[in-house]
């Protein structure tokens, strides 16, 4: 097996016990990259001496035995929307294409004091908006197991980094399923932690009411790594939960004995894939088979969670984005118009792309005047009737099991002028982000060769179950791991 294709659990027995060193892993890494970037894309940078300078100071870590973690000397990637001091980080966008900030998100923080190292900054959907990473201002990311599909979105580099090998962990931010869809697109596990779990500080606002920042990772004991690390309070963050954060690690039994799975039925109705959703179900037999009840449950409200988004995510959206005007930072036309107004309109026309400017028009319209009652409050109302649907659900079951999403990886540009099948891709996962429940996507399967998705969904900070579920599906099923037939651009 080669370095790169280690997990974060095993690349850390090897370090501490002096098998590998980190520069080697991360030179390997870096190695891997170089073989398969031009193919995959799934870097916007990528931070090469920075990353050989911070393995070098793990293993001084490792050497004298000294705040040593299981992340120390591990190469990890971060999505382009969290703030890497002094790296470029632009959100996918022209108009932040010379951006570096002057701090690390909370998250970053804490791997660095954990020891890991930052490998680079990964591609994503302008602003976090979007499905499939083609929406990216520079370029779209491609999916290791068929170039020809998208790797989902909008944290479709992170997915596809760690997918290709690229990195062995990374972090994605999901708005309405930015890390589920893209890890079920691309054949590895993604966690979507409850909202106010792990700190948004420094992660780049699309909708402050729904953004949340997740591992992506290649199995289930690396997420509830990575998981550890990053939760936890953060003063930084006013929607941060104060809360004893739990071992995350000792939730990984595989075991389900005991346990009630809610089948939710609005979940596998018209517009799923048959094949997915034979595959999932499948899953659920298998978990049915150690030990654990399913029930169907209804959460009859989900319908409209797909709706009430495209209103209260734009509305956010539109007043998070009006900060970005030329004046201090990011893009500004040239020449510089003299009157202000003019400025600002340039600016967001040039460095805008297409989807962004839709979304801040379409919020914009819904929070004006005489709209405001009958587009953002009514949506507002739907979120309260999701959350109290999901409430129910859960009197009945510990865990609710869905699709991740309705079919497997799509052709490139096959949805780009279909913004509704489009955003048909998050119809799954949106209903989580809306009630701000822990989801997590985990490979159950395949259709013609392309990796199949499996949410399991758990109460509001009940991470330890859903992680339990998920690793002892994964433990039956032996779907871990997984390596796509990706050919290096040497080949």
């Amino acid at each position: 097996m080669e370095l790169w294709q280690l997990t974060i659990s095993e690349a850390h027995k090897l370090l501490v016990k002096g098998d590998i060193s980190s520069v080697e892993l991360t030179k390997a890494v870096l190695e891997r990259i170089s073989q398969v970037e031009e193919l995959v894309k799934a870097f916007i940078t990528v931070a090469e001496d920075i990353a050989l300078e911070e393995a070098k100071a793990a293993d001084e870590r490792l050497k004298r035995k000294e705040n040593v973690t299981i992340l120390t000397g591990i190469p990890i990637a971060v999505k382009d929307n969290i703030c890497t001091k002094g790296i470029l980080t632009t959100a996918g966008s022209r108009i932040l294409h010379n951006f570096k900030p002057p701090y690390d998100a909370t998250v970053v923080e804490r791997l660095k004091v954990a020891g890991a190292v930052i490998i680079g900054k990964t591609n994503l959907d302008e602003f976090a908006m979007g499905s499939s990473t083609e929406n990216s201002g520079f370029f779209p990311t491609r999916n290791p197991w068929d170039l020809t599909r998208v790797p989902g979105g909008s944290s479709g580099g992170s997915a596809a980094a760690v997918s290709a090998g690229e990195c062995l962990g990374a972090l994605g931010s999901d708005t309405g399923g930015s890390i589920r869809q893209p890890a079920a697109f691309c054949g590895v596990v993604g966690l979507k932690p409850t909202y106010g779990v792990v700190s948004r500080y420094g992660l780049i606002a699309f909708a402050s009411s729904l953004d949340q920042i997740g591992p992506i990772t290649k199995d289930v004991m690396d997420c509830a790594i990575m998981l550890q690390f990053i939760a936890g309070h953060d003063t930084k963050d006013s929607t941060s939960i104060n809360m004893a954060v739990p071992n995350y690690l000792d939730a990984l039994v595989p075991d389900v004995r005991g346990l009630r799975i809610g089948i939710p039925k609005e979940f596998f109705a018209q517009g799923v894939d048959e094949r997915v959703a034979d595959a999932v179900l499948k899953g659920i037999e298998l978990l049915t088979e150690m030990g654990a009840e399913a029930v169907e449950v209804s959460t009859p409200t989900a319908e409209y969670a797909l709706a009430a988004y495209y209103i209260i995510a734009p509305a956010e959206a539109s007043s998070n984005l009006a900060r970005y005007d030329g004046v201090q930072y990011g893009y500004r036309c040239e020449p510089t118009p003299n009157d202000i107004v003019a400025m600002y309109s340039r600016v967001r026309k040039e460095g805008f792309g297409r989807e962004v400017k839709h979304r801040i028009m379409l919020g914009t319209y819904a929070l004006s005047a005489g709209y405001y009652e009958a587009f953002y409050l009514r949506a507002q109302k739907v979120r309260t009737l999701i959350r109290r649907d999901f409430e129910r659900a859960f009197e009945a079951c510990d865990v609710l099991i869905t699709p991740t999403s309705p079919t497997v990886a799509f052709k490139l540009g096959e949805k780009v002028d279909d913004p509704l099948q489009m955003k048909l891709s998050d119809v799954c996962t949106i209903p989580v982000n809306m009630a701000g429940l822990p989801g997590i996507s985990i490979p159950c399967g395949f259709q013609d060769g392309m990796p199949i998705g499996m949410q399991i969904i758990g109460r509001l900070l009940d991470e330890p179950t859903v992680l339990r579920v998920a690793y002892a599906y994964e433990q039956a099923s032996g779907l871990r791991n997984l390596q796509p037939p990706l050919k290096t651009a040497a080949v």
